[in-house]
């Protein structure tokens, strides 16, 4: 959401980044060359500060050739896009490395005694009241909306980018790893396969522009849970994974042309005309 705001485009390298996280932590947990182990090799904090290391990493690149190489964000962001899977699956020698040790599993699920998906709440709710109440946000419309404008304001428009940038690498670090934690291992080829199409339409149906600009978390909530009950409610009636992504095509089509402007203006004018006629009655 905030990549999008900023920079007025996608980063559709976060799926390969989440495998990449997922082929640093289990190589270095496992130790190279093993795929399956059941004690570590180097500690837990090693493993998961490596994989977020590198995926801030990952973030800083992407921003860096949007913000100071004006590359546009789709065709900088398909560098890792093509090349962070690829990277992970040279780490674990195109093998699936398995972590069967308890604590690792548990990441997935519990941060201790308090389950994962709140902690992701926690850390949008916090992400919200610090965009909401303080000048960051601001500075984030106002570069998406005009960056030369802003920066003849005085914003620093290039650091700003690439600290969206950054957010976003980090952030699909911790989706990596609790993807990586739920099934043990490093399956670098699945791991946020497709995840990257995910955010990108979340994004879109909580009615944030891809133009940049003003944005909503809430709303990028909203569409991700549309999209999880789509494909949950697919699965549920028997459809297959392979064939899921086409009915899913088809509501999000039907969900982004009610929410396009010109179909809003139709029913709007729509209802004058019904309400017109009803008043002549």
């Amino acid at each position: 959401t905030l990549v999008v705001s900023a920079s007025g485009g996608t980063d559709i390298s976060v799926g390969s980044v989440m495998s990449l996280y997922a082929g640093v932590c289990c190589m270095i947990l496992a130790g190279y060359g093993n795929v399956n182990v059941q004690e570590y090799a180097q500690p837990l904090l090693v493993g998961i500060g490596a994989g977020l290391l590198v995926t801030l990493i990952c973030g800083v690149f992407n921003g860096f050739l949007v913000a100071y190489m004006n590359i546009q964000p789709m065709v900088a962001t398909l560098i890792l896009w093509s090349a962070g899977r690829a990277v992970g699956l040279l780490l674990c020698n195109s093998q699936i490395v398995y972590v069967r040790v308890p604590s690792f599993q548990k990441l997935g699920a519990y941060c201790g005694i308090i389950p994962t998906p709140i902690i992701v709440a926690v850390c949008v709710a916090i992400a919200s009241i610090v965009l909401r109440y303080t000048a960051l946000g601001t500075y984030i419309q106002s570069v998406g909306i005009n960056k030369k404008a802003s920066r003849i304001a005085g914003f620093n428009s290039a650091k700003i980018i690439l600290m969206c940038y950054a957010i976003c690498g980090l952030c699909a670090g911790l989706a990596g790893m609790v993807a990586t934690s739920r099934i043990y291992s490093a399956d670098t080829n699945n791991i946020g396969l497709n995840m990257e199409l995910d955010a990108i339409l979340s994004v879109a149906l909580g009615g944030n522009s891809l133009g940049g600009g003003k944005f909503s978390l809430a709303g990028s909530i909203i569409g991700a849970y549309t999209i999880q009950a789509i494909t949950t409610t697919l699965y549920a009636l028997g459809v297959s994974s392979a064939q899921a992504p086409v009915f899913k095509a088809i509501v999000v089509i039907i969900i982004v042309v009610i929410q396009a402007e010109p179909a809003k203006a139709f029913f709007k004018k729509l209802t004058k005309k019904s309400g017109k006629e009803a008043a002549r009655a």
